[in-house]
């Protein structure tokens, strides 16, 4: 018995550790010896070498904080204020031991990726059980999206303070909530889903007193965020102010989601024109339509793993003609049908927590970055593996599919191409 005790507690460290190196190995195979090999796409730029591949796109605001401090103007010009202090400072302390930019970002964020691989794994073991607790690991390491938890952005870093605020006040670890609640809300905004989860929480429970002080303690981290921004620019909500300066203007509210919709339906091509000018993809899109109608209407009459077969090759079929409004509508909109699917089983502080952070999202009515902000909310990846771990087969094919689209991301980035 205590040689099978031994392994289980092996196993709380191992297979998150596994996740970790296999997701990343995929990772640095593609961006640091693939992606050379491959020849610049227009509008691309050649692979940079060492540290350097790391670095794109919101990597050089992070780098100007960490390196020259903030700036703010009142046009909204200096839009570095925009981003949150945590990456930048612990970046700059690990700076101190000799290593430049771009390899303190990536280790930061990539060893706070892998802690809340950790952090994750064991809350859901102890709460959901193994299985649950190894199909979620596996999703939040093998997601595309999880990318960006290697690269120099914040995603590895708050994963790992949210994750830590949301165990910690499951398991009724006020301290240490409110502890990790100020850091998250000092990675990034959508930190704030975390204080009214925790008064929800607190008041559903009936909680002890202190559970509501942990609650409005976790703001923390923005509080003196917005102080700091006083003191130096005469502007608590400079952070929120700038955005107009770096976010396309909308004629009206959602106006994004619309055209994303339009792409999915009617291309690239015929959304541009204004016509229709490429008339296969709307076909296509509506055969496809009737196709899954027809297999969900008849699935009970076909043996189970053609029907899988069938919804697997469609979902393909939709992936290569829609492209990426396709992939990023399905990480959004999938992610609250699976919410809602397995709120009776998701703990309840990840449910509220993921509810305010839709709210937060959707708030601005921009697409922008939205399925990334999604991949950020791990209570989807929860929701995901709850669902999995019932439907291994299925489990399988969607890790091989994330692995390709991780290891495609990859390379993008590593091009310089948009990813998210």
């Amino acid at each position: 018995m205590q040689k099978i005790a031994t392994i289980f507690k092996r196993d709380r460290w191992l297979f998150p550790l596994l996740m970790w190196l296999t997701s990343r190995g995929l990772i640095v195979l593609a961006m640091v010896i693939i992606a050379p090999l491959l020849s610049v796409p227009e509008g691309a730029r050649s692979v940079p070498q060492g540290w350097g591949v790391f670095f794109a796109w919101d990597s050089a605001a992070y780098h100007a904080i960490a390196v020259e401090g903030y700036n703010y103007v009142n046009d909204g010009q200096g839009y570095n204020v925009a981003f949150f202090p945590l990456l930048p400072l612990l970046t700059k302390l690990v700076m101190g031991l000799g290593l430049p930019f771009a390899a303190a970002a990536t280790l930061v964020n990539s060893f706070a990726f892998l802690g809340a691989l950790f952090i994750l794994y064991n809350w859901l073991e102890s709460s959901q059980g193994k299985n649950v607790a190894r199909w979620s690991t596996a999703v939040l390491a093998w997601c595309p999206f999880s990318l960006f938890g290697t690269v120099i952005y914040t995603e590895g870093l708050f994963l790992l303070c949210s994750i830590a605020a949301l165990a910690a006040c499951d398991r009724q670890r006020y301290f240490l909530a409110a502890f990790w609640g100020v850091l998250a809300t000092a990675t990034r905004i959508t930190g704030l889903a975390l204080v009214p989860a925790f008064l929800v929480a607190a008041w559903r429970k009936n909680s002890p007193f202190r559970a509501y002080i942990t609650g409005f303690l976790a703001s923390g981290g923005l509080i003196l965020y917005s102080v700091y921004c006083w003191l130096q620019f005469n502007e608590p909500l400079a952070f929120l102010k700038v955005q107009k300066a770096w976010q396309p203007e909308q004629d009206f509210f959602g106006q994004g989601w619309l055209i994303m919709f339009g792409q999915i339906l009617f291309g690239h091509a015929n959304m541009k024109a204004g016509g229709l000018v490429d008339l296969w993809h709307p076909l296509i899109i509506f055969a496809v339509g009737i196709l899954c109608f027809l297999l969900g209407k008849f699935r009970d009459r076909i043996p189970s793993v053609a029907a899988d077969l069938g919804f697997g090759l469609l979902f393909l079929v939709l992936w290569l003609v829609a492209g990426d409004p396709f992939l990023n509508t399905v990480m959004v909109l999938g992610g609250i049908y699976l919410l809602w699917h397995t709120r009776k089983k998701i703990p309840a502080i990840a449910l509220l927590y993921a509810f305010f952070s839709f709210c937060i999202i959707f708030s601005s009515g921009r697409t922008t970055s939205a399925e990334r902000y999604v991949y950020g909310i791990v209570s989807t990846s929860i929701a995901l593996g709850i669902v999995l771990q019932k439907y291994p087969r299925w489990g399988y094919t969607v890790t091989v599919f994330f692995a390709i689209l991780l290891c495609l991301f990859g390379l993008r980035f590593a091009q310089h191409q948009w990813v998210a």
